[in-house]
């Protein structure tokens, strides 16, 4: 069924990209408003396309809607792929925008392009990463590394490696965010033998990796005060929630009740949260 998850995805995609066009004026640029709103407009729509494309090439034996008849689901997706040609012309429409306004570097603009290679790899087949056990880490990859640097280029046309201490971090916090999402929704995976990044690894190899990952990104940002980054430092607001996930998530493994709620909200609040915290400070300062 269509997740209600991924109108949350958009948000976080907004929200990620702000962050990105955030670093360049705390960098000493002045900030572009025209490319900010018109890359804002477009990641928007690179991600809304990405999950339409998703729902449009769904399994025909996994219903999109509760007690749907066959011509509803025929309906629904192909309002999906109109919808979705439609924001990726729009989306392609502003990269030529950015480009007569002098606004698109090359390093931009090959950012953009591999936002639109992932958007196919991920949902269109015969690759459709989605159900080949990729899907999570090529959106996390989407939402939390090339979003933000697109919005970084189009502001400040050359990289930074206050970027990198930024976006691996984040994409580290987003895959073991989507990785509780897969714990989250294992039963229906199981139940139409949908090829998760979990039901791929397995819960033995899963929950160490989730492990890994949360302490990888706060790795990371302890490292960053050493090369001069101290700025970073709201990003550990947010350590409290990611042990109260990695609490939550070995009770569960080790066969505790689940609080599944409690668990999802924990896992977005340390992305999401963290990414706010960052993106307030680089406006702030």
């Amino acid at each position: 069924m269509i997740k209600l998850t991924h109108p949350l995805h958009l948000l976080l995609a907004a929200l990620t990209y702000t962050l990105g066009a955030s670093i360049p004026a705390y960098l000493g640029k002045p900030l572009n408003v025209a490319a900010f709103w018109l890359g804002l407009t477009g990641v928007i729509l690179a991600q809304l396309s990405m999950f339409l494309l998703a729902e449009v090439f769904r399994p025909h034996n996994e219903p999109l809607l509760e007690n749907e008849t066959p011509k509803q689901k025929e309906t629904i997706r192909n309002n999906a792929l109109y919808i979705s040609i439609a924001t990726l012309t729009v989306a392609a429409f502003i990269i030529y925008l950015l480009y007569i306004n002098q606004s698109l570097a090359l390093s931009a603009f090959i950012l953009l392009l591999s936002s639109f290679i992932l958007i196919i790899l991920y949902a269109i087949p015969p690759v459709r990463l989605l159900e080949r056990g990729f899907g999570e880490l090529t959106l996390a990859t989407h939402i939390a590394y090339v979003i933000p640097s697109i919005g970084f280029l189009l502001q400040a046309k050359e990289n930074h490696r206050l970027l990198v201490f930024i976006i691996i971090p984040l994409t580290a916090l987003a895959l073991a965010y989507f990785l509780i999402l897969n714990f989250i929704s294992f039963p229906s995976d199981e139940k139409y033998q949908r090829a998760t990044l979990l039901r791929l690894l397995t819960w033995e190899r899963a929950v160490p990796l989730h492990h890994s990952l949360i302490a990888l990104a706060y790795v990371i940002f302890a490292l960053a005060p050493i090369l001069g980054y101290s700025i970073l430092w709201p990003a550990f607001l947010t350590l409290p929630f990611a042990i109260l996930q990695i609490l939550l998530l070995r009770h569960i493994s080790l066969g505790g009740k689940p609080n599944w709620v409690l668990l999802n909200v924990t896992a977005l609040a340390v992305f999401g949260l963290t990414t706010y915290f960052l993106t307030l400070t680089f406006w702030l300062r």
